[in-house]
């Protein structure tokens, strides 16, 4: 692991994820031994929107049972049960972060679907995975810690059966070019946020043998989104479970900072969908 990675992996370490996953659980008065899917999802999906942006992209693709999903950058693996769930597809998760894999692996095992799911730790530049053994990859807000792009790309295409499908969802570079306000989600200084344009993305699929077939800037559904977030926790407070808690204490912080960057038109929280040619 390099240098960057060890900094990337310790920023999203907070300690005792799992435990306060079921604390937070029970304070929603769900008995986290018998929760569901569904219940884990106002903190599982780690990325802008939650599972309305995973519903968005999913409604492009066409997983079923027999797809071999791979997640990139899996978190906590909210997406991964999301697609065992809605298309009883396998999956299996990586990420760089051993307490996100420890406690993905934990809350699938909760949820009953430990056959399903299996999580991984590795990078997403060198995933412990095999040649050409899934025929879709997903990843959702990962890209913004990988400087190497094209590396990105080309061990995602390495790993994509002939025909396969990469969706993924990123905070992208805006039309604005001006330094980011940190600290951020992913980020707490600079030295770990890699936000590239859309054209690094497209330019590095390209390379990879992965042809673009759809993009969105999902600028608008980011704002309305933190709109909505926002008016809610002045009116009742954070609720007891939420991407909060794989941010720590500076959490209120780092989202205020999104939308400052997001409105000044520094980033841009933009999908891509690719399948590869050859």
């Amino acid at each position: 692991m390099s240098q960057i990675e060890q900094a990337v992996a310790q920023h999203y370490t907070t300690g005792a994820l799992s435990e306060r996953m079921r604390e937070a659980l029970k304070a929603s008065g769900i008995d986290p031994n018998a929760a569901t899917v569904a219940d884990l999802k106002a903190g599982d999906e780690f990325h802008t929107g939650g599972v309305l942006a995973t519903d968005n992209l999913f409604a492009q693709l066409s997983p079923t049972h027999a797809t071999r999903v791979l997640d990139v950058g899996c978190g906590i693996g909210g997406t991964s049960r999301y697609i065992v769930d809605r298309y009883d597809s396998t999956v299996t998760g990586v990420d760089l972060t051993p307490e996100f894999v420890e406690t993905a692996t934990a809350l699938s095992q909760i949820v009953g679907h430990s056959e399903k799911t299996s999580f991984l730790v590795g990078s997403a530049l060198d995933m412990p995975v095999p040649d050409a053994g899934y025929d879709l990859a997903v990843m959702m807000h990962v890209g913004m810690n990988i400087e190497d792009k094209a590396g990105l790309f080309a061990e995602v295409s390495r790993a994509l059966a002939r025909d396969g499908v990469f969706a993924l969802f990123d905070v992208m570079g805006g039309d604005v070019e001006e330094p980011l306000a940190f600290p951020l989600p992913w980020s707490t200084v600079a030295g770990t946020s890699f936000v590239d344009a859309p054209d690094v993305y497209k330019n590095a699929a390209a390379a990879a043998g992965l042809e673009l077939v759809a993009e969105a800037d999902r600028t608008e559904f980011a704002l309305t989104f933190f709109e909505e977030v926002f008016a809610r926790i002045a009116e009742s407070g954070p609720p007891p479970l939420g991407i909060h808690l794989m941010m720590g204490e500076t959490a209120p912080e780092k989202f205020q900072n999104y939308v400052t960057n997001l409105k000044a038109g520094r980033i841009r929280p933009t999908e891509m969908i690719f399948k590869k040619t050859g």
